[in-house]
C-alpha cells in the first residue's frame, strides 16, 4: 500500500509541475475562453457559492468581460442562484443542466487520463549508463 501511495504522490507531483497554477486541464484542453474560465472556476470550487464580485476577483478578469459572458451563462441555465446574503446574491453551477453535466464528465475524464499518463511516466524504467 505504501509503495502505491508513493507512486501516486509522485505522479500527482509530476502532473502538477507541468501546469501553470491558473490553468486547469479543462482550460488546457478546450481553451481559456471567458465562459469556460467562469465555468471552470465553479468546477474547481464545487462546495461553495460565490457572489459575482468574488468570482471576478478570483478570475482576474475585467468586469466588462465578466459581465458580458455572465449574462450568456445565466441565459443558458448553467448557473443558479443559491442564496442571498444582504444585497449580495450567491451563485452555483447548476449541476442538473445537461451541458454542465457533460462538462463535468469531460473534466473528470481529462483528470483520469492525465493521472494515468503521470503514473505511466513515473513507472517507466530509468535509462542507466552502461558501466565500462
Amino acid at each position: 500500500m505504501s509503495s502505491q501511495l508513493n507512486t501516486l504522490e509522485v505522479a500527482v507531483t509530476v502532473m502538477m509541475m507541468s501546469y501553470r497554477p491558473d490553468e486547469t486541464l479543462l482550460l488546457r484542453y478546450l481553451g481559456a475562453s471567458p465562459i469556460l474560465r467562469i465555468v471552470d472556476f465553479f468546477l474547481d470550487n464545487p462546495l461553495s457559492d460565490y457572489s459575482k464580485n468574488e468570482i471576478v476577483g478570483n478570475l482576474a478578469m475585467s468586469r466588462v468581460t465578466f459581465f458580458k459572458y455572465w449574462k450568456e451563462l445565466e441565459k443558458s441555465g448553467a448557473l443558479k442562484t443559491s442564496r442571498k446574503i444582504g444585497r449580495a446574491t450567491l451563485y452555483k453551477l447548476d449541476r442538473g443542466n445537461e451541458v454542465v453535466k457533460q462538462l463535468i464528465r469531460l473534466d473528470m475524464a481529462l483528470a483520469r487520463k492525465s493521472m494515468e499518463r503521470a503514473v505511466e511516466e513515473y513507472q517507466k524504467p530509468v535509462a542507466t549508463k552502461a558501466s565500462h
